[in-house]
Formats: C-alpha cells, sequence, structure tokens
C-alpha cells in the first residue's frame, strides 16, 4: 500500500497531527498550515520522521 501514517508536528508547539500520505505521489516531506490548540493560532506543520 503506497499510503502511510505520518505525523505532522506544530513549529510552535508540542502539538501534532496524525494523518496519511501517499508517499508515491508526494515524496518530499509536506508543511501544512494548520490551528494549533496549544498555541490558538494557525501555525505551520512539518512531517516529521
Amino acid at each position: 500500500m503506497p499510503s502511510e501514517i505520518i505525523t505532522l508536528k506544530s513549529t510552535e508547539s508540542d502539538h501534532f497531527y496524525m494523518t496519511r500520505k501517499n508517499k508515491k505521489k508526494n515524496p518530499d516531506r509536506i508543511e501544512i498550515k494548520k490551528y494549533d490548540p496549544v498555541a490558538r493560532k494557525h501555525v505551520v506543520y512539518k512531517e516529521k520522521k
């Protein structure tokens, strides 16, 4: 199965999201702007290993 579960970590706090990503279509690490409930604002989440 090409999709794997990845972890997106906030750049402002220790909060993280878990989601799926298709590694064949998107082999690079992703960055998404999402809401961080700890920081109470939208911040950049980066994929971590």
